[in-house]
């Protein structure tokens, strides 16, 4: 699966779609083929505040748990709800409705960390 050129990246490999000062994020389809298949996706609650580099979330696969860090600093304003239920979502469409949170940002300049697809595909090899 090719990597999305609209998006941006982290080299946690988090996928980041700027929305404003709404930022949605998930994990790309490299990560989800490296944890293999996802059973359990821990979402942050609506409200809580996260900060850039800081685990956000935690994914479950049968491999292995991994920490999901938020990208940039913000308030969770929504999590994907459909994954509590549905974690192979992740694994499925990891671009589409496999996202997993998303963040009002409270500092844009953050934003800048991120990279975009050509550099992340090097990471991603």
């Amino acid at each position: 699966m090719e990597n999305p050129k609209d998006l941006k990246y982290s080299k946690d490999h988090e996928w980041i779609k700027i929305d404003g000062n709404i930022i949605t994020v998930g994990i790309t389809d490299f990560a989800q083929n490296a944890l293999t298949e996802i059973v359990f996706v821990e979402l942050p609650d609506k409200g809580k505040q996260v900060q850039q580099n800081k685990t956000a979330a935690t994914i479950e696969s049968v491999k292995s748990v991994s920490d999901i860090y938020a990208p940039a600093s913000g308030e969770v304003i929504e999590v994907n709800e459909q994954l509590k239920n549905a974690p192979e979502k992740v694994n499925k469409d990891p671009y589409g409705e496999g996202w997993i949170f998303k963040v009002k940002i409270s500092n844009p300049d953050e934003l800048n960390t991120l990279i975009p697809v050509e550099e992340y595909n090097k990471i991603a090899e």
